[in-house]
């Protein structure tokens, strides 16, 4: 296991945190209860609360750097039952779902369901974020124009390969929602622009060979 992965046993459910992966939304030291705490040491103490509440906290992280293993013999997470791509605001995709990411490594569990995925071009940890946006001053609303098809569900297997220097390319049933939380697009291919220069953002325009992205 990489050195940037810190567990966090509790009796009855286990916790990691992978810092590679976290872009510090907070969603975890927020939640109601004492399972993570800023400053304290350690950070997560999973015996702080019921297995159940433990888990609940883990899935919200959008990034999937929190993974849990039940000891208790309790449900292990589940991807939702329909994957979605939200397009967040002058930030990244946040991925959720079945999902088979190309270049995630073994040891991050969190990234089999949710992922944070650079679309600004700068990150030094490509596919995942690593908030370089802000230092890149990457502007964009994250609204979709396209209606794409109408689909009946959007589970199952979400394919991800970031291509060599190009977009994400996507195969499997997806749902793309706005940052203001329209649900907009839906589909069962497409490529998204991971360059930051699209025109037609979050699509792929072609622009990555006009800039010389490298990724």
């Amino acid at each position: 296991m990489s050195q940037d992965v810190f567990s966090y046993p509790g009796e009855k459910v286990d916790v990691t945190w992978d810092r590679r992966l976290c872009i510090h939304v907070s969603e975890c030291t927020r939640a109601a209860n004492d399972v993570f705490e800023s400053g304290r040491k350690p950070w997560g103490e999973p015996d702080t609360a019921s297995p159940v509440e433990v888990a609940e906290t883990v899935e919200r992280c959008p990034s999937g750097a929190l993974a849990y293993v039940r000891k208790d013999g309790g449900p292990a997470e589940s991807p939702d039952v329909e994957n979605t791509i939200v397009v967040s605001l002058d930030g990244p995709l946040l991925v959720r779902g079945e999902l088979a990411l190309e270049g995630a490594a073994d040891d991050m569990p969190g990234t089999r369901t949710r992922a944070a995925l650079c679309r600004c071009g700068a990150s030094g940890n490509k596919p995942f974020c690593d908030n370089s946006h802000r230092g890149a001053a990457f502007r964009d609303g994250g609204a979709v124009g396209d209606a794409g098809e109408a689909l009946t569900d959007a589970g199952g297997r979400l394919g991800i390969v970031p291509s060599e220097n190009g977009p994400y390319l996507l195969e499997g049933k997806v749902t793309l929602v706005t940052a203001s939380g329209r649900r907009a697009w839906q589909g069962t291919e497409t490529a998204l622009c991971r360059c930051g220069h699209s025109e037609s953002k979050p699509f792929c325009d072609g622009s990555h060979a006009r800039v010389g992205f490298v990724g």
